[in-house]
């Protein structure tokens, strides 16, 4: 792990998205609470909100982090939906991994919920849209 010892101590957010596309059926069936296991979209907000907490136990080189917040957002898109993961703390170094994993396991989780609908689900286009806090300042996807 990298030393973050003599870094301050400050207020840190990121945020990160990603895309899930869905066949028109299978999103059908979950705008109608129609998967057999369960509302996918409440169940990845949850999935999301613990992978963010837990990121220093699967990011092998992670510094695990005291969490005060995690959000995440599914949007509805015509062909599956946009996730959005905004996490802060405040720590000796930043929260882009723990946005990046919640974006990834609510993605994940949806994909696990649905599968027995849908196996052509593509899971992409995760990345990081800005960062706040720490010696680096702001960063913005431009």
């Amino acid at each position: 792990m990298v030393d973050v010892t003599k870094k301050a101590t400050t207020a840190r957010e990121a945020v990160a998205r990603g895309h899930i596309a869905i066949a028109p059926a299978a999103l059908a069936s979950i705008r109608a609470g129609r998967i057999a296991k369960g509302d996918p979209l409440q169940t990845a907000r949850l999935a999301g909100i613990m992978a963010a907490k837990r990121t220093a136990d699967l990011i092998p080189l992670c510094h695990p982090l005291p969490l005060t917040h995690v959000d995440i957002v599914l949007t509805p898109t015509r062909g599956g939906y946009d996730i959005e993961a905004r996490a802060r703390t405040s720590a000796q170094t930043g929260v882009e991994m723990e946005a990046l994993t919640a974006v990834s396991v609510a993605a994940l989780t949806i994909y696990d919920m649905v599968k027995a609908v849908d196996k052509t689900m593509v899971i992409g286009e995760i990345r990081l849209m800005e960062k706040r806090g720490g010696r680096s300042g702001e960063w913005r996807r431009g």
